[in-house]
């Protein structure tokens, strides 16, 4: 379940490579705890009587349910959500069964916060929100862990991008210069 890497472009590279913060991950590891535990209590509660043994299968078939929807579940979409940073664009996929992928290149990357409640804090988690020049406009990733240190990383990539693809003050006063001698443009891109 590891991000494909054929993805990337030639020149890309990964800087951060998420998953949704474990807090995610508390029900299901509840659910699954509370499901054995009703089973044993079951087997070592109930009589082994017919009756008994009717009440521990239906205990049982409620616990596998349980484990399956609140817990198995809940763990696939955890496992499969990505937020993948590169020096190039943002990424975003979810999906268990089917796929649902959001590019954002940095070039178009117009604003990013982030929120933590209380707790989020004590966690070290919060909401990073990507606003991008685009039809969609907004982002919303929930539960990013180390939501400070991914924005703070987040403004260093678009900055950089920014950078690599905008000229200088020299090259522009370089660029002004040509034009009024009447020279042709050079390429500034190399």
């Amino acid at each position: 379940m590891a991000f494909p890497e054929d993805v990337l472009t030639k020149d890309e590279h990964v800087v951060l490579h998420l998953h949704p913060h474990w807090k995610a991950l508390i029900r299901p590891i509840v659910v699954l705890v509370l499901a054995i535990s009703a089973v044993v209590v079951g087997v070592l509660l109930l009589p082994e009587s017919s009756g008994g043994s009717i009440a521990l299968a239906v205990i049982g078939v409620i616990a596998l349910v349980a484990v399956l929807w609140l817990g198995l579940w809940p763990f696939l979409v955890w496992r499969t959500t990505h937020y993948l940073f590169t020096n190039e664009r943002v990424l975003l996929q979810q999906g268990v069964f089917s796929r649902d992928r959001r590019d954002l290149p940095l070039t178009r990357i117009n604003d990013h916060s982030m929120n933590q409640h209380f707790f989020e804090r004590l966690l070290g988690c919060g909401t990073l929100t990507i606003e991008s020049a685009g039809e969609r406009g907004q982002s919303v990733l929930v539960d990013v862990p180390g939501v400070s240190r991914v924005q703070t990383t987040l403004y260093e990539l678009v900055e950089a991008q920014h950078d690599k693809h905008s000229l200088g003050d020299g090259e522009m006063r370089d660029i002004l210069a040509d034009m009024r001698e009447g020279k042709p443009l050079r390429d500034t891109t190399t």
